[in-house]
């Protein structure tokens, strides 16, 4: 069953990529963003990189902005389904994903500390759409889940526009191949710094 949805995926991301190439690809990045926070299974990360790599790279900034806004209001749409609609539509989504054990990981991070918890999903590979669920199922505060969202999604995206607008391909090849690394030690180290400054 893993393997069947592995190799769906992965025809998924080639088909995502192939949108890029289109006149209404920034719909489709909006869209893809903002489905990726609840239930769509590739990242918007994919679908932005393939359309900065074509004459949009200027207008990175903008397809960041454009990620981040699709992303965080599917955020939104994700802590709804937990929040309203867990027994049906979050159950089933969470067997789909084959999910649980890191539902009950997630429900403990809350305990500790929603916020920090809300934001390193967001902004690290770590699945986003976990937490959105999980959020709205467990109760967190609606205003934090924001906040936490805009700061991680905008910080994950922006940064793969400053390297596409400044610094092209290659740079972009060297980000997407160690992006998960690069993501989780920064994670790291804010939350070093917040831990700092908050003790």
């Amino acid at each position: 069953m893993r393997q069947k949805l592995q190799t769906f995926k992965d025809w998924l991301r080639d088909w995502t990529v192939k949108r890029a190439e289109r006149k209404n690809a920034k719909w489709w990045l909006f869209g893809i963003a903002f489905a990726e926070s609840s239930f769509f299974p590739i990242p918007p990360d994919v679908f932005l990189v393939a359309i900065l790599m074509t004459q949009e790279r200027l207008k990175a900034f903008f397809y960041a902005g454009l990620t981040t806004l699709g992303s965080v209001l599917g955020g939104m749409f994700g802590y709804a389904i937990g929040f309203f609609f867990f027994k049906t539509v979050g159950v089933w989504m969470i067997g789909v994903y084959h999910l649980e054990e890191q539902m009950l990981v997630v429900q403990k991070l809350f305990t500790e500390n929603a916020f920090f918890a809300i934001f390193t999903a967001a902004f690290t590979p770590i699945p986003y759409k976990v937490f959105t669920i999980a959020a709205g199922l467990f109760n967190i505060n609606l205003v934090t889940f924001i906040i936490a969202s805009i700061l991680g999604r905008g910080g994950r995206f922006f940064l793969v526009a400053m390297v596409m607008r400044y610094f092209g391909k290659h740079f972009a090849d060297v980000l997407y191949r160690y992006f998960n690394i690069i993501t989780i030690v920064v994670t790291l180290v804010l939350g070093f710094v917040m831990y700092v400054l908050l003790k």
